[in-house]
């Protein structure tokens, strides 16, 4: 592995699952497709901090955030640590109804993840290796970001290649070349930015163009202070639900929206991965949504509580859909996410504008991408998938 080449919470613990240092860590199968943890609360008598928190510990100072000599040791910590970076992995699902909490070593059982839901299985150190030394921003919770290159200037780079590539092969001129599939395999993107639109019964109380790419919480108040010592430093932005008085509503349309807004405290957070784009909703209230991979476009799409849920695949939206576009063989494919709070929502029945709170968020990058590219017959359409007319020269 390359030197200082960090693992993602997944690899991590495959590696201590395998080496047979901790007493309870073991695959639960034998296709390792899930594990037990131990999980021994710190109140029982024949709790032993040197083994029953070691995992935890190894993992506090896999990230830097206990040092022997240092810092305090706090076995608390250690374990909520690794139990909220586990709740808010998309690797991992926990398995509550082969737990075992009430016996003499309790223990919890998850199950590694594919894309699609499903189990996988472990990697092997080779496989696991590579993976780890070519992985990029993921669809985990984001909390540090390395920022690539421009989305578009990889763009315009992929095409000029293409352009040296039609030159250096000496083909006629007046030869029309075939279509180029430059988005096979989709660029790497750098975009994190959305624009979040609130809106009180289809009234706009707030707009704003996220900046920051750990993405944003929507929510009522603020992020409950101290979670910086459970998940590190995270920089996504806060937007805040406005007052209700902030508009012009109905006394009883007020009372309810303030009724909801009680729910709403830790509210959800969204972000932009190379995968795609992302949520996970973490407060009280019930939180629905429409969007480009919602399973419904007829009928109410719930967020569960405390699941990651991808609102937009984007290499799906780039390599599929927006190219059959450009090439003539789709519609202009969708972007938009519709979220909504308290109220189940798509709803026939009832206009958007009549529910109490909603947002729409839209990704930067595939707005601009979709206006970059016009869906006419621009240059770039035309360089791109070779469809210059007679006399045009490339």
């Amino acid at each position: 592995m390359e030197e200082g080449a960090k693992l993602h919470l997944k690899e991590w613990l495959i590696t201590q699952i395998e080496s047979g240092k901790y007493e309870g860590l073991c695959w639960e199968d034998d296709n390792k497709t899930m594990f037990r943890i131990p999980w021994k609360h710190a109140a029982k008598k024949d709790y032993k901090q040197t083994e029953d928190a070691a995992l935890f510990k190894a993992w506090a100072v896999y990230k830097g955030k206990y040092k022997e000599g240092r810092d305090k040791a706090d076995p608390t910590m250690w374990k909520t640590r690794l139990r909220c970076a586990l709740n808010k992995s998309t690797d991992f699902q926990e398995v509550p109804e082969r737990n075992q909490l009430d016996i003499t070593e309790p223990y919890k059982v998850y199950c590694i993840q594919l894309d699609n839901g499903s189990a996988k299985p472990a990697d092997s150190p080779q496989i696991k290796n590579k993976m780890i030394i070519q992985t990029k921003r993921s669809s985990k919770i984001p909390c540090s970001v390395e920022r690539e290159s421009c989305f578009y200037s990889a763009l315009e780079n992929l095409m000029m290649e293409h352009m040296y590539c039609e030159l250096t092969g000496k083909k006629p001129q007046n030869q029309v070349p075939a279509p180029i599939t430059f988005f096979s395999p989709a660029p790497t993107m750098s975009d994190f930015r959305m624009k979040v639109t609130l809106l009180y019964q289809g009234q706009r109380v707030m707009q704003v163009t996220t900046s920051s790419p750990d993405g944003c919480f929507i929510l009522q108040g603020r992020v409950p202070l101290g979670n910086e010592r459970i998940y590190g430093p995270c920089t996504a932005q806060q937007l805040s639900f406005p007052s209700p008085g902030s508009v012009s509503l109905p006394s009883c349309m007020a009372e309810a929206m303030n009724r909801l807004l009680c729910h709403l405290e830790r509210g959800v957070l969204l972000w932009v991965a190379q995968e795609g784009v992302f949520i996970k909703r973490f407060c009280q209230g019930r939180v629905y949504w429409s969007g480009p991979t919602a399973q419904h476009s007829d009928r109410p799409n719930k967020l569960e509580r405390e699941k990651t849920f991808k609102l937009l695949d984007i290499p799906t939206f780039v390599s599929g859909k927006l190219q059959s576009c450009l090439q003539g063989k789709g519609p202009t494919p969708s972007y938009e996410i519709e979220l909504c709070f308290g109220e189940e929502y798509p709803d026939p029945g009832i206009p958007k504008t009549r529910k109490l709170i909603m947002a729409q968020v839209v990704p930067l990058f595939a707005e601009e991408l979709l206006q970059r590219f016009n869906l006419g017959e621009t240059e770039e359409k035309r360089l791109v998938f070779g469809s210059n007319t007679e006399g045009e020269k490339m």
